[in-house]
């Protein structure tokens, strides 16, 4: 089963603090719109910073997307993941992948020790 694209979707309390951290060790702004969430990227690492959008820090993988967000010429259907994740007894929350048979779609899911992952497919 492949994933697709992996980052860390940060929980932050002052959007541009964060951005000019991250901006020092090397990051940069490649999609969001800065004050509410922003992706940064160096090289083929990417994180999210998130403003007010939600608790904690989240994985998050992104179906159909390659490395800083390009897209995927080939990739697994978020909903192909969700199937194959209940046929492993794996039930995720938060699912919006009946909503629509193609397309954009996520779920999350929760470890055994309380981290959230994200799933969440934009094409």
């Amino acid at each position: 089963m492949e994933l697709g694209a992996f980052s860390v979707s940060l929980a932050v309390s002052d959007m541009a603090a964060s951005r000019d951290f991250y901006g020092k060790l090397g990051f940069e702004q490649i999609s969001g719109d800065g004050e509410s969430w922003a992706i940064l990227a160096n090289g083929p690492t990417v994180i999210g910073l998130f403003h007010g959008m939600f608790e904690g820090n989240i994985l998050t993988f992104n179906p159909g997307w390659e490395g800083a967000g390009r897209p995927a010429e080939e990739f697994t259907d978020i909903r192909d993941i969700r199937a194959a994740l209940a046929e492993r007894g794996i039930e995720p929350t938060d699912d919006t992948t009946a909503e629509a048979s193609a397309g954009p779609a996520s779920f999350t899911l929760t470890d055994p020790d309380g981290n959230r992952i994200l799933v969440d497919q934009h094409v």
